[in-house]
């Protein structure tokens, strides 16, 4: 039994749900196919512990979104549909660590970059730091329009073409040299004082990234000048009414969705991607193409047939290697936290790290395979920021550890015995850890607990198979595997005998998130198709 439509995505996270409404907008006959019982990928909400308590089980923060192109384009439709933001006009996000002498210190983001300066303590540093803003500015050209195109050999000339316009030959060889710098690199070449770097550094983890990686010197500035721009913005009342917003929209303009749908093969005619294969035996006719929003192991291994064609792609593919675990704590609070730094209790995400030095040393012991003495905790505080997530005086508590062993061999405290595996005694144990760190500088948090909800990276993956080794970015973002080399370290897939395929998701340029960059430009890409064949396999991604 076979369908037949215009587009066939598979996969339904972000980047499918994008493909879906740029496509369908566009008149395209669409089928949306998701394992799960549910769309959405990796957003989702409820209430995972108590009635009246909603959580963001997964993603939570929404500026990149905000500042899409997705966005852009259908954003007033699917406020249209039902979305609404909570966000913030004044406290963004701030970082809190004890210093040497075992005093308690803050940085702390303000949506105005200006009070943001001259919270620095240092007078050059308030010079630099609007002077990082703008040269960010300057750069844009460049940077967005690398992270916001398949980067093909004609669009680089292009990018570089727009750069030299802007920024002329020492603008663009300023960027490349911070380009190769890491956060921890930018922050002491360009701050004299500690609170950039205990503000920002951590916030390359939410980019797949650590304090010692390459194109963290980029990465820091592209977040705070995000957040000084459209701030952390929530969907009003959970995650799920982000995609309760989309299904409308998609379904008033004719996708057709299907859940608990999982596809086991894609059929080509020659060198044409033609159909998708369920396990049941349907099939999903596409005229025009099929995109996968899948990892590349499981594109070329499990849903591509073996054909010589795409025996070197298929080889490159295994060599794609996933990036550190993460841990999704959920907690419900009797009342909100208790920050002995009052500013905090109106900060929407604080994290709990003195910037480089301790988060460094969490993410060596994580890829180590050991569990960290002294994780980063990402604290989210969305009850303060949206209220109808918890009843009246209580609160939610989102906590993300992004420094996490897939398989944990050993605990670098020497105090948590483990063998492997992420039992409920290592995972209630660990969380102990959590809490003892949080009640340093919110004294009786640990107190206020009236249930948790601990998921570890192997339920990471088992809730979603993209998530390899517990990995929610897609894979390693290090530089290696990024750019031109993602997902593929072969020029970034342009020369891949499969018409007709687009290959978008966490695991392809330009990477994860919720920016939807991906499935927004392959849409795109095959709209323009009407007019210009576009041949080969195309890359993109979150």
């Amino acid at each position: 039994m076979s369908q037949q439509y215009d587009v066939v995505i598979v996969g339904s996270g972000i980047n499918g749900l994008t493909s879906a409404a740029k496509l369908s907008g566009a008149k395209k006959r669409v089928a949306l196919l998701e394992r799960a019982e549910s769309i959405g990928g990796f957003i989702d909400s409820g209430e995972l512990i108590s009635p009246g308590f909603t959580h963001d089980t997964f993603s939570s923060w929404h500026p990149l979104f905000m500042l899409s192109a997705a966005y852009a384009d259908f954003g007033e439709d699917l406020h249209k549909f039902g979305l609404r933001y909570c966000n913030t006009d004044n406290t963004v996000t701030a970082s809190v660590a004890k210093d040497s002498t075992g005093e308690i210190r803050a940085a702390v983001c303000y949506r105005d970059a200006e009070k943001t300066a001259l919270s620095l303590e240092h007078a050059q540093d308030q010079d630099a730091y609007l002077a990082m803003l703008g040269d960010l500015e300057a750069w844009s050209p460049t940077i967005f329009g690398a992270l916001g195109a398949e980067l093909k050999p004609w669009n680089l000339v292009k990018i570089l073409r727009n750069g030299l316009k802007s920024s002329k030959v020492s603008g663009l060889m300023q960027l490349l040299h911070q380009a190769m710098m890491s956060g921890r690199n930018y922050t002491r070449r360009t701050f004299a004082g500690w609170e950039v770097d205990q503000l920002w550094t951590p916030w390359l983890l939410h980019a797949g990234l650590g304090p010692d990686a390459t194109t963290g010197g980029i990465m820091l500035p592209v977040m705070a000048g995000s957040m000084h721009q459209a701030g952390l913005p929530i969907v009003q009342g959970g995650s799920k009414n982000f995609v309760a917003a989309f299904k409308r929209l998609l379904e008033a303009r004719g996708v057709e969705i299907f859940t608990n749908t999982d596809i086991t093969a894609i059929d080509l005619v020659k060198d044409t991607a033609v159909a998708a294969k369920t396990s049941t035996g349907k099939i999903f006719e596409a005229s025009d193409g099929i995109f996968a929003s899948v990892g590349a192991q499981a594109l070329y291994d499990d849903l591509l047939p073996h054909v010589p064609a795409l025996a070197e792609a298929r080889s490159a593919a295994k060599q794609f290697q996933a990036g550190r675990g993460a841990i999704q704590i959920h907690l419900t609070l009797s009342a909100p936290v208790p920050w002995l730094v009052d500013e905090l209790k109106t900060t929407p995400l604080v994290h709990v790290t003195n910037g480089s030095n301790n988060t460094a040393i969490a993410c060596a012991q994580a890829d180590a395979g050991y569990l960290p003495t002294q994780p980063t905790i990402v604290v989210g505080q969305q009850s303060m920021l949206d209220p109808t997530r918890a009843p009246d005086g209580a609160a939610t508590l989102w906590l993300q550890l992004q420094e996490a062993p897939y398989r944990p061999i050993a605990d670098a405290a020497d105090e948590i015995p483990v063998d492997g595996q992420w039992t409920s005694d290592v995972k209630q144990m660990y969380l102990q850890r959590v809490l003892k760190i949080l009640d340093e500088y919110a004294p009786g948090l640990s107190n206020l607990i009236q249930g948790s909800e601990f998921l570890s990276p192997t339920d990471l993956e088992a809730i979603n198979p993209n998530a390899i080794h517990g990995d929610p970015y897609g894979g390693s973002a290090e530089i290696y595997q990024n750019l031109l080399w993602r997902p593929l370290s072969k020029e970034s897939g342009w020369s891949d005998p499969v018409k007709n395929l687009y290959h978008i998701g966490a695991a392809v340029h330009p990477g994860p998130g919720l920016g939807a960059g991906s499935g927004f430009i392959a849409a795109e890409k095959l709209l323009e198709k009407d007019d210009a064949p576009l041949g080969k396999l195309k890359f993109w991604q979150k």
